[in-house]
């Protein structure tokens, strides 16, 4: 298993390459809520778990419980908010790992329906004021 060490886990050290990536939402029961800053899949979140946990078999059943009742609870806000025909769910990890879930709406006739979504197409961004709106909208259906 290739285990990473938290002193060099973006997470972790919440350094600047992480809000290059994405922007902060919330706290949640067990973990983090952040909005992707590439916005190819329109309202795209992560969940990462609050401590570094290489894989969701590592959590007791309660932990484990507790961050997929906050992984829930996130596409039930990104649903109401963004309305996706499905939004998919990513846990690689393969290189960075500390347990978390890419959560990326699919749109019939958009990019990668019917397949896979690519990690970081580098494609479409926002503006500042769209992230905040996106984000207020997040944060008031959770």
């Amino acid at each position: 298993m290739n285990l990473s060490d938290p002193k060099d886990c973006l997470y972790c050290q919440n350094n600047q390459t992480l809000h290059e990536l994405m922007i902060e939402i919330a706290p949640l029961s067990v973990s983090r809520l952040f909005l992707f800053k590439e916005q190819t899949y329109r309202g795209r979140c992560l969940v990462a778990y609050k401590d570094h946990v290489h894989d969701l078999n590592m959590l007791s059943d309660e932990e484990r419980n507790a961050f997929m009742a906050d992984v829930v609870r996130v596409t039930r806000a990104m649903q109401k908010i963004f309305n996706p025909q499905k939004i998919n769910y990513g846990a690689y990890s393969d290189k960075l790992s500390h347990l978390h879930f890419h959560l990326a709406p699919k749109y019939e006739g958009g990019p990668d329906f019917g397949g896979t979504f690519t990690m970081n197409p580098k494609k479409v961004y926002l503006t500042d004021a769209e992230y905040q709106d996106m984000v207020e909208k997040i944060k008031e259906a959770l």
